[in-house]
């Protein structure tokens, strides 16, 4: 395996960068609403829910993902905000966008989650990757 230069204070602040991203995105002004109204929840019961839980389990999935594209960018010599954008963005399209297809297919998710939940992803890859690329 190719030996592999990972700035892991850039992982964490990628991370970090997911989970403000995410909050931003599936907010009462973005997106939050639309989010609730496709996957029928209501505001009743994400209050009666643990979120403590929900973000670590997250955060700890942002950390993962921000390490292995931190592999992919130093693979492909992305050193600039485009480049890891880019990175980023064929990450998204061969692994998340892809995968995403089987809760629509088999899973019965509206196609509005699915364009929904891939757009934040798409967003998060490329903002991730950019960070990745300049403070490799």
């Amino acid at each position: 395996m190719p030996e592999v230069s990972i700035n892991y204070l850039a992982v964490v602040v990628a991370a970090v960068a997911s989970m403000i991203i995410g909050a931003i995105w599936y907010s009462p002004r973005v997106f939050g609403r639309m989010w609730m109204r496709l996957t029928g929840k209501t505001m009743d019961q994400m209050a009666g829910q643990s979120a403590g839980r929900g973000y670590l389990v997250t955060f700890i999935g942002s950390l993962v993902m921000a390490w292995v594209l931190a592999m992919f960018v130093d693979f492909t010599n992305a050193t600039s905000i485009g480049a890891g954008a880019f990175t980023g963005f064929w990450v998204w399209l061969g692994f998340v966008a892809t995968v995403g297809l089987a809760g629509v297919t088999f899973g019965g998710q509206p196609w509005g989650l699915y364009v929904l939940n891939m757009g934040n992803y798409l967003v998060t890859l490329a903002v991730m990757g950019a960070i990745l690329a300049v403070w490799a």
